[in-house]
């Protein structure tokens, strides 16, 4: 017998090996490709959703947060233009810079609150 003959009749072998293989291991590759897969999404997608939930909660607290910052920091702009028509420049500006330090520490005093809230509403101790 010739190397060819002997070369294709292990390459025979082995397709017939695999094949076998194949064919008991089909159910197996099925369940993981399909049953464990799904179930690794399901996973996925359920602990996906309290991390959406929590930072949906972060993001609207402290946009809130700083709208009302902004708001006060609006009044004192507000002040400073009917302050600049009434008085010196330098009084307004003054007064603008006063009124922004106290909304800012306003601010800052608040935030230990809405930390707080944030705790409470997230259940963390």
């Amino acid at each position: 017998m010739g190397e060819q003959v002997v070369t294709e009749r292990i390459q025979r072998k082995l397709e017939e090996a695999n094949a076998t293989v194949q064919q008991h291991l089909a159910g197996i590759q099925d369940h993981v490709n399909f049953t464990m897969q799904e179930a690794i999404n399901n996973c996925v997608e359920n602990c996906g959703m309290p991390v959406l939930a929590v930072n949906n909660v972060f993001e609207s607290e402290m946009a809130k947060f700083q709208e009302r910052l902004n708001r006060s920091l609006m009044v004192c702009q507000d002040k400073f233009e009917a302050a600049k028509l009434q008085k010196m420049k330098t009084d307004a500006t003054q007064e603008l810079e006063s009124c922004v330090n106290r909304s800012i520490d306003d601010s800052i005093r608040a935030l230990p609150y809405v930390v707080q809230q944030m705790k409470s509403t997230l259940n963390i101790n």
